[in-house]
């Protein structure tokens, strides 16, 4: 089988990695230890900017049809309701997907395997990663009896990452001293409604997820302190009940449940040579904002467009350098940011408890009426708001937009992020490009939009004429307010970036590369 990446892991990160490549016609290997793929899920939230990527590779209607849109979460304090946010008011004008979805993991999963399927690409099961080692531009990988060779190998292991241990990367953090439980349940009450509700009592925390099935819901919540023994098998009957009974939730049924801890820890280097850590082998965190999954699809897609450039020879292999600054620099800002909500939400004490329930109530409550504390709400969570202001990859500013900014959305009929189904780079004018312009693209092969000027637009921050370098993953790479065809023509020329054909495929014909079957 002839490999130009091997995959380690399929979860939702390798997933999407594998999907992202396949698209872009990559041959890939992508392989798990698990005999199939889960049955129960943790992660459960995709956040809308994951929906947008989503969207570029043809699959959002589908997932979303297939989950259950909530565009209210509320907080809790003590029984009493301190704050309700309507998610899908916040959106409004700044994403096609204005709101939160609830899609569980294991059948996140199934969806994106069959749609691997479709690409003929197939998760080889009962396949495990025991060792490698990188040499001569290529990486040997040993899969039990039989090896790979490939010139790139993708580490979406999970948090205890064979691939990162092997290649001695550091996993600094910590873990919370709670126990943590996850339970899907069949329930009765008035927050069985549908929107997303997470509670806070002095001793106590609960979050409650719901689900797509009409009373069925995710709860996530604190093990009592006593229960827990060394060694000890936990159930339900160990669950803190006072916050339920505060709630009003009648749990009638526990169709599963399981215990956790919860780690925040970043890995020190997320490539070494050949090889790079994505989603879990590379950052977890708590689970406050349902950031995880996301974050770890994020990473997937950041680098899929990069190693298919520089396999196909349409960028030169230092693209590649620009992933770990990149995703890092994220990662540790959300890790420290979730560690901080959590310390608060679940931190031990009298003082820290006074505070939990009776101040900070009033505080969140009085700073939600406030309309930019509420779109910063928005542009966090949906993660909407990363930016790779800092990359080697982002250069200029336009208006509100600078390079390595995520392209606004302009809503119109079709709409600007409609041209990023193409995965490919390409210029996007909003108002007239000069003749200029269009020559320099066409003379590259570089897609130009041209948008007609709105008032959504400039809504949206963009500049009127202004010219707009996006990347394949939708984030803008040079914003030029004086759409200088010459300063396009120095970028490019600059990293070394080629479109329209494909200048080779991997490996070069001289290369006796061979992946044993």
């Amino acid at each position: 089988m002839d490999a130009e990446v091997l995959i380690a892991g399929a979860g939702p990160t390798g997933l999407v990695l594998a999907l992202w490549l396949a698209r872009l016609g990559i041959r890939i290997r992508i392989i798990d230890k698990t005999a199939e793929p889960g049955t129960t899920s943790r992660a459960l939230a995709l956040q809308a900017r994951t929906l947008e990527l989503y969207r570029q590779l043809g699959i959002a209607r589908e997932v979303v049809d297939a989950g259950l849109v909530f565009s209210a979460a509320n907080l809790w304090a003590r029984g009493r309701r301190a704050a309700h946010i309507e998610l899908g008011t916040l959106g409004v004008g700044r994403s096609p997907f204005p709101y939160g979805l609830i899609y569980p993991q294991d059948e996140h999963e199934r969806f994106l395997i069959e749609r691997l399927r479709e690409l003929n690409v197939r998760v080889e099961r009962k396949t495990e990663l025991v060792d490698f080692e990188e040499g001569d531009g290529r990486v040997v990988a040993r899969l039990g009896t039989s090896t790979c060779e490939t010139p790139f190998l993708a580490a979406c292991d999970g948090a205890r990452s064979t691939v990162r241990e092997k290649l001695g990367i550091g996993f600094p953090g910590g873990t919370y001293e709670h126990l943590f439980y996850v339970a899907d349940v069949d329930a009765s009450g008035p927050l069985m409604d549908r929107e997303l509700h997470v509670s806070i009592d002095e001793s106590d925390f609960l979050a409650v997820f719901p689900l797509k099935k009409e009373g069925r819901a995710r709860l996530i919540g604190t093990i009592r302190p006593e229960a827990g023994g060394e060694g000890k098998e936990l159930g339900w009957g160990d669950v803190s009940k006072g916050i339920l009974q505060r709630l009003r939730i009648d749990v009638r049924r526990v169709n599963w449940f399981s215990t956790y801890q919860v780690h925040h820890r970043v890995a020190t280097r997320f490539r070494q040579g050949r090889v790079f850590l994505l989603g879990d082998a590379a950052h977890i965190h708590s689970p406050v904002g349902g950031q995880g999954m996301n974050t770890g699809i994020g990473d997937a897609v950041n680098l899929a467009w990069k190693l298919a450039a520089a396999l196909r020879g349409r960028a030169p292999e230092r693209i590649l350098d620009s992933y770990e600054p990149e995703r890092i620099r994220f990662a540790r800002r959300l890790v420290a940011t979730t560690d901080r909500v959590f310390q608060f939400v679940t931190r031990s004490g009298r003082l820290a408890a006074r505070v939990r329930v009776h101040l900070a109530p009033r505080v969140i409550s009085a700073a939600f009426l406030l309309p930019a504390v509420r779109r910063f709400f928005f542009r966090t969570i949906s993660q909407t708001g990363i930016e790779y202001r800092g990359s080697d990859l982002s250069e200029g500013r336009a208006g509100r937009v600078q390079g390595g900014d995520r392209l606004p959305w302009v809503q119109s009929e079709p709409d600007n992020f409609t041209p990023l189904e193409s995965l490919d780079w390409q210029v996007h004018v909003h108002g007239a490009a000069t003749r200029e312009l269009a020559a320099s693209c066409a003379s590259r092969g570089l897609q130009l939009h041209v948008f007609p000027w709105s008032r959504n637009a400039a809504r949206a921050g963009l500049v009127r004429d202004a010219s707009y370098l996006v990347r394949p993953d939708g984030h803008v790479a040079l914003a030029d307010r004086l759409h200088s065809p010459a300063r396009l023509e120095r970028y490019l020329e600059g990293r070394g970036l080629r479109f329209g054909e494909e200048t080779r495929a991997w490996p070069p014909a001289s290369s006796r590369f061979r992946v044993p079957g």
